[in-house]
């Protein structure tokens, strides 16, 4: 799924107040794409070319592309499910063209919406449910279960994704990072993670590896070793 086409799709979907029908695999196919530029940009060189500054854009334009088509479909799918439960009609058409993951958001947005009137207007209070009573073998927890517990508390930079069945590079999406002292002024450049960095003589960083490294051996940064304190 290239930009062109996605572009395409999301200008279609911005003229019509309607969900527009698209591949149920839409978005899995433009991850794939995403993850086939990244392994682009990862084999060049020089992480500063033009060519790595190109496709880097490439890739941002696309996933900001990908939020927006989400965003709009969103709104319309969350306009369906409020006229659904208020009883309004509504275009059946509109449901069979949502893809499988935004007909499951639907259902629950709607249900929910239902069960909401059902109780601040109708006052059918739902019935309580007594809360469990932890048994001493929910209080052992083991080793491997703690750091299970402790991992949905990292940043998604450290919490271990399962890779996606759609792209091999799914895993080496995010670059190692090095920090590094600044020992020349250097203009405003985009690293291989996409963002933009401007740096002043002196400055403490954190850069990708990639972009550190080139810049290291320009001799415009100077890799700071934490462990030996240099």
């Amino acid at each position: 799924m290239g930009f062109d086409d996605l572009r395409s799709i999301l200008l279609t979907e911005r003229e019509t107040g309607k969900l527009v029908q698209i591949s149920p695999d839409i978005f899995d196919r433009t991850h794939a794409e995403i993850a086939d530029l990244l392994k682009k940009v990862y084999a060049i060189e020089d992480p500063l070319s033009e060519e790595a500054r190109a496709l880097i854009e490439e890739t941002i334009a696309i996933k900001e592309t990908l939020h927006e088509l989400f965003a709009i479909r969103s709104r319309k799918i969350l306009a369906l499910a409020l006229m659904h439960a208020e009883g309004n009609y509504y275009d059946r058409e509109e449901v069979k063209r949502m893809i499988p993951a935004e007909h499951g958001m639907f259902d629950r947005i709607a249900a929910g919406l239902l069960e909401c009137q059902n109780i601040l207007l109708h006052n059918e209070k739902l019935p309580l449910v007594p809360a469990p009573s932890l048994s001493p073998a929910v209080v052992e927890i083991n080793e491997d279960e703690c750091e299970t517990a402790e991992e949905e508390y990292l940043p998604d930079t450290e919490r271990q994704v399962p890779a996606s069945p759609f792209s091999s590079a799914s895993q080496t999406l995010t670059p190692p990072y090095m920090l590094v002292r600044v020992i020349q002024g250097i203009d405003t450049f985009m690293g291989v993670d996409g963002r933009n960095y401007s740096l002043a003589k002196g400055d403490i960083a954190t850069l990708p590896e990639r972009n550190a490294s080139v810049l290291s051996d320009r001799d415009l940064v100077i890799p700071i070793n934490l462990q030996s304190g240099k």
